[in-house]
C-alpha cells in the first residue's frame, strides 16, 4: 500500500512539473509576441504637403516596428479639437502662432514637440501678374482665422501694399491698418476656399497658404506674383497631448519626420514652397 502510495505521489510531482514546464514556454511566447507587436500611433493632418511627408515617413517607422495611421482631414479647424478629444495621438498641419491661439481660445494645452517645415505664404492672382498693376479699391482675400489672417495682413504688408500700426504681429486685423494708399478692401474667408476666388471676377488677389495652394495645382514659387520671406517664424510642428510628448512612439515619430529622406523629399518635391526647419 505504502508503496503504492509512493508511486502515485512520484507521479503527481512528475505531473505538475511538467505542467509548470509547459505554462513558463507558454509566458515566453507571448512575452515574444507582445514584443513583437506593432506600436499604431494615428496623426491627424492636412492633405499638402503634410498627408505627402507622413507617407515618407511611413516605411522608416515601420523599420522601428511603429505602424502610423494617416488621418486626412479637409477642414483644419477640425484638427485640434480631435488631438484635444483623444480621437487622434498627433498632428501635423500648423504654425506654433495658431497652436498658441487655439490654445487660448479653448483652455488646451496642447504640445509642439518638433519644428518640420515652413509653407512661405503668396500672393496669387488670375487678374494681374504683377503688384504695380494693382488697382485702386481692388478686393484681396485673405484667410479668416485669427493667426493666418494676421499672418496675411504681414505679407501684404511686406509687399509694400498697406502699413499695420506699430507692434501689431501674427493677430492683426483689417483694424490695424494705419495705411492703406491703394484703398484696397479686404475680404476674409475659410483658408481651402481662396484658391477657388481667384476666378471670381470681382477678386483680384488671393493670399493663400502654401499647402491650399498646393492642393489647387498652384507653385508657389513659380505661380504667386509675391511670397512671404522664407524666414518667417511660423514654421510646421507636430502637436500631441502634453502627457504624450515623452512615449517612446512620439519620439519615434518626431525623429522620423526630422531625417535626411525627409530634408530630401521637401528639397526635390516642393522645390521652394515647402523649407525644411530642421
Amino acid at each position: 500500500m505504502k508503496k503504492k502510495l509512493l508511486v502515485f505521489l512520484c507521479c503527481l510531482a512528475f505531473f505538475t512539473v511538467a505542467v509548470a514546464g509547459c505554462g513558463g514556454n507558454n509566458n515566453t511566447n507571448d512575452e515574444s509576441e507582445k514584443q513583437g507587436e506593432m506600436a499604431k500611433v494615428v496623426v491627424g493632418c492636412t492633405a499638402k504637403p503634410h498627408a505627402e511627408i507622413l507617407e515618407v515617413v511611413k516605411p522608416i517607422l515601420a523599420e522601428q516596428n511603429v505602424d502610423l495611421e494617416i488621418k486626412e482631414f479637409t477642414d483644419y479647424v477640425l484638427i485640434n479639437p480631435a488631438l484635444k478629444d483623444g480621437q487622434i495621438d498627433a498632428n501635423f498641419f500648423q504654425h506654433s502662432p495658431y497652436l498658441d491661439d487655439y490654445n487660448t481660445k479653448n483652455k488646451a494645452n496642447l504640445t509642439a514637440v518638433a519644428k518640420i517645415h515652413n509653407e512661405p505664404m503668396g500672393i496669387y492672382s488670375k487678374k494681374i501678374d504683377d503688384l504695380s498693376k494693382l488697382q485702386d479699391g481692388a478686393i484681396v482675400a485673405i484667410p479668416n482665422d485669427a493667426t493666418n489672417g494676421g499672418r496675411a495682413l504681414l505679407v501684404l504688408q511686406s509687399a509694400e501694399l498697406i502699413k499695420l500700426k506699430d507692434g501689431v504681429g501674427v493677430t492683426a486685423t483689417d483694424a490695424d491698418i494705419a495705411e492703406n494708399p491703394k484703398n484696397l478692401k479686404i475680404v476674409m474667408m475659410d483658408a481651402p476656399m481662396l484658391p477657388k476666388t481667384l476666378d471670381d471676377k470681382t477678386v483680384a488677389m488671393a493670399v493663400i497658404n502654401s499647402n491650399y495652394a498646393l492642393e489647387a495645382q498652384l507653385n508657389p514659387v513659380e505661380d504667386s506674383i509675391f511670397m512671404e520671406p522664407k524666414d518667417s517664424p511660423f514654421a510646421n510642428v507636430l502637436v500631441v497631448r502634453p502627457e504624450d510628448k515623452d512615449k517612446e512612439v512620439i519620439q519615434k515619430l518626431t525623429k522620423a519626420l526630422q531625417t535626411p529622406e525627409v530634408k530630401k523629399f521637401l528639397e526635390d518635391t516642393y522645390q521652394g514652397a515647402c523649407v525644411p526647419s530642421f
